[in-house]
């Protein structure tokens, strides 16, 4: 067929039929209410939105009429009426092709690094090679579906935009995190991301540890709200995940917590042993956290600059994993350098290193903690005290 002009709504709603007829076959087709959160959802959509039922009736109309959606009754004797998208059968989609398509109409322009996260529950590629492959079969057809954009000042990667219609502008200013490809940390993958990030930290764990020990002296705001934890979580013990050098498990300990710290470097926990030798420290996957021992879950997690490594995709999964070792009532409290930077260093605290800094954005950060299911009870912006050169985002959440 000749390639479809899609509006921003349409775009949306056969870009979440798509999704949701691969990641939720049992609920597809999509009844009215489903197809409404689908399109609306705070993750995985840019620009957010606030479709109406009646807005989504209308786009749906026009789809039909154009024979990019199917009306189908949920079953026999049913009224209720459900939508089915026609979109991937008409312009002959392969699966690897399909599962690009439906990212970049959910949330417009990214690059092969992003698209290659942000396609994994719909099509496993090898790597960015792969997706790069499939976007210039793409780009190649007659008429092409997608565009390769010219790189622009600041980005590390080219980004490519779908051609099925205009591609609205996402809620943020422009001037605020365009080119930032906070997926760039997963180029190699999670292994040789986590591989570098360990190695790293090892180098620098006693410079690192002599830097930052007292760094809580000049923070006011981060000791009243590490102090509070002990008295307002409920009893039982506290994990601080990517615990480093063991100051902040330390000060929590001091105020009253049972606590263990976790971290990827054997280095730090080897130093946070020498230094609190009282306290109980282990080597860890913070992405493979368990339960405490003898214990149903943790009353609280802690995790302090624990996510500047992650790409922004990986932070709901993340913070789901968290939240289900918490017991009901489990405190989550969360501090980050939140910012529009995505940082490659290769000289830290005096010693070599290949390692990469994200700052997320603070408003997807504190989506992503609802997405994990976790209720947001308050969030802080503090700004940058001494050399820390950003602004950092609190969150505090609870388990249900």
């Amino acid at each position: 067929m000749a390639r479809p002009v899609l509006d921003p709504a349409e775009q949306r709603v056969l870009g979440a039929l798509m999704e949701k007829e691969r990641t939720v076959p049992a609920s597809y087709p999509l009844s009215l209410n489903a197809l409404r959160t689908a399109c609306n959802q705070s993750t995985s959509r840019e620009p957010l939105s606030d479709y109406s039922d009646a807005e989504l009736e209308a786009t749906a109309r026009g789809l039909k009429a154009r024979e990019l959606l199917r009306v189908v009754w949920a079953g026999k004797g049913s009224r209720t009426l459900k939508y089915h998208q026609l979109l991937s059968d008409a312009l002959e989609l392969a699966e690897d092709e399909r599962a690009l398509l439906t990212v970049l109409l959910l949330r417009g322009a990214q690059s092969a690094g992003e698209l290659r996260t942000r396609t994994e529950r719909l099509f496993a590629f090898g790597d960015r090679e792969g997706v790069e492959a499939c976007l210039g079969t793409m780009a190649n057809r007659t008429p092409p579906l997608v565009v390769r954009l010219e790189r622009r000042a600041g980005q590390q990667d080219p980004r490519w935009l779908h051609l099925l219609g205009p591609v609205p502008e996402a809620a943020a200013p422009a001037s605020e995190g365009v080119g930032i490809d906070r997926e760039v940390v997963l180029a190699q993958g999670p292994a040789a991301r986590t591989a570098a990030v360990r190695v790293a930290y090892d180098a620098v764990a006693d410079s690192y540890a002599e830097g930052r020990a007292e760094e809580l002296n000049d923070r006011p705001f981060d000791r009243w709200l590490l102090e509070r934890i002990p008295d307002e979580a409920p009893g039982g013990p506290l994990v601080e995940v990517g615990c480093g050098p063991g100051h902040i498990a330390a000060f929590l300990a001091d105020a009253g917590a049972e606590v263990t710290g976790i971290d990827l470097s054997p280095a730090m926990i080897e130093r946070a042993r020498a230094t609190y030798a009282d306290l109980t420290f282990a080597v860890g996957d913070a992405a493979q956290l368990l339960r405490p021992p003898r214990h149903p879950g943790w009353a609280a997690i802690v995790a302090w600059d624990a996510v500047g490594h992650l790409a922004a995709s990986e932070l709901p999964g993340m913070f789901g994993s968290w939240g289900r070792t918490l017991i009901p009532g489990g405190w989550f409290v969360l501090a980050v350098e939140v910012g529009h930077e995505v940082r490659h260093v290769t000289d830290w605290w005096g010693h070599a290193v290949d390692l990469t800094f994200v700052r997320h954005d603070a408003r997807a950060v504190r989506d992503a903690v609802a997405a994990a299911g976790l209720r947001v009870a308050e969030w802080y912006v503090r700004g940058p005290v001494g050399e820390e050169g950003a602004e950092r985002l609190f969150v505090l959440a609870r388990r249900p």
